[in-house]
């Protein structure tokens, strides 16, 4: 049984917030290192914090069907001891080290602390934004987006009936967008109609991102699904038969989606550490927030070099090695022990197209390895295998596959 550093506490507490991939793989990775240890809970507590009760395959959200998209934490914190608390986090008191919730709940006193909270859709001031886009940023957000479309033959016929635009031209944009032409065919059936689907972005191009060869994919893709496109222009205003252009052009769509723009969770504001475009704290190579005796951070709140050059990006790619890290050096850093750096020296961007396919590329510079069905196969695998967590119930499994390693590349095909 290891020993606790002298002067400790009876128990100590490592809270984790967030229960997304950043935050779940972090608890998961800390209660792994503990059981490495041979330290119960009843010396050393992991918390993790989470106003859901799930576990969200957020990546999905733009799929016509949600049904196994989440999954429940109690499914994978109670087999491997990590206690849950499910509350909205409101601010942090660094001085005395608390986590203060929303609400009546009692402050939780921590020893060390993972912010994993991950990001949210930046949705601005435009008139009618809020009342009539939609989004699939959240599990909600995309059952709402779904809801609406299975109402669509219902609605008062209107010129705009059966078509949607699709505001932001990255990956989350392009992937909703070409999934959305048959999402209408579907909801129309056999009626009279005729979908339209429009992707726009304020970038001279779509997927603006992803290097000009992949770009050369993503318009071939979206050409052959019969999507318009309109690169380098922003939205005026939204209403509830569609939205204006800042070009003046008016598009007539009853679906609007709003994919423009993230930025991490407002929490991070409380850090009293330089912070970057996009509201992330900056993480040494241990993932520990610089400048923090007893913060770490993992995820989408979280910047720092992941090769030694490149900022980490906000994805399922890196939180989840990211979380991981941090749960196992969150209690080497308690314990005083030697912790691990991160570093992934690879990179990868697999694209889902819709009924075209997908494309995958490789390098910071988007090289495009494979695309169309071969690079769908691997996507889909990606959605529903890799990024899930071990949902056997199996203790060891769990526990085994929070590893502070760093997985290899997702399988290619051909």
């Amino acid at each position: 049984m290891s020993e606790l550093p002298q002067g400790s506490a009876a128990l100590q507490r490592i809270v984790v917030l967030g229960a997304g991939f950043a935050g779940l793989w972090s608890a998961i990775g800390a209660a792994r290192k503990l059981d490495e240890l041979a330290i119960g809970p009843e010396r050393i507590e992991v918390t993790l914090v989470d106003r859901s009760t799930y576990h969200s395959i957020r990546v999905r959200n733009y799929e016509a069907e949600l049904d196994g998209t989440r999954v429940l934490l109690d499914d994978i914190l109670r087999p491997i001891g990590v206690r849950r608390v499910e509350a909205e986090v409101s601010d942090i008191d660094f001085a005395h080290r608390r986590v203060i919730f929303s609400g009546d709940a009692e402050p939780l006193v921590y020893d060390r602390l993972v912010l994993a909270l991950g990001s949210r859709l930046v949705r601005p001031p435009l008139p009618g934004l809020d009342a009539y886009a939609f989004d699939v940023d959240t599990y909600d957000g995309g059952s709402r987006l779904n809801a609406h479309i299975a109402k669509l033959p219902a609605r008062e016929r209107t010129p705009g009936q059966w078509s949607a635009l699709v505001v932001g031209g990255g990956l989350t944009g392009i992937e909703t967008a070409t999934e959305m032409p048959g999402r209408l065919r579907g909801a129309l059936g056999g009626g009279s109609g005729i979908p339209r689907v429009v992707i726009a972005d304020r970038q001279p191009w779509i997927g603006s991102d992803m290097g000009e060869e992949a770009r050369g994919v993503i318009d071939e893709a979206l050409s052959s699904l019969g999507i318009e496109k309109r690169p380098g222009i922003s939205i005026a205003a939204v209403d509830a038969d569609g939205a204006t252009l800042s070009n003046g052009e008016r598009i007539d769509a009853a679906t609007i989606v709003w994919c423009a723009g993230m930025q991490a969770h407002p929490l991070t504001r409380r850090f009293p550490v330089e912070h970057d475009r996009f509201g992330r704290v900056p993480v040494d190579q241990f993932l520990k927030i610089k400048g923090m005796a007893a913060e770490f951070a993992a995820g989408d709140v979280a910047w720092f070099p992941i090769n030694g050059t490149r900022s980490s990006v906000m994805s399922c790619q890196h939180g989840r090695p990211m979380g991981r890290f941090a749960g196992h050096n969150v209690v080497c850093d308690l314990l005083s022990l030697p912790m691990l750096p991160l570093r992934i020296d690879w990179y990868t961007t697999i694209l889902d197209l819709g009924p075209w396919g997908a494309v995958y590329t490789v390098g910071w510079d988007r090289h495009v390895e494979t695309k169309g069905a071969a690079a769908k196969r691997t996507k889909i695998v990606i959605n529903r295998e890799r990024i899930y967590p071990p949902r056997s119930g199996d203790r060891r499994e769990i526990l085994d596959a929070a590893a502070p390693v760093v997985q290899t590349p997702p399988t290619l095909f051909h």
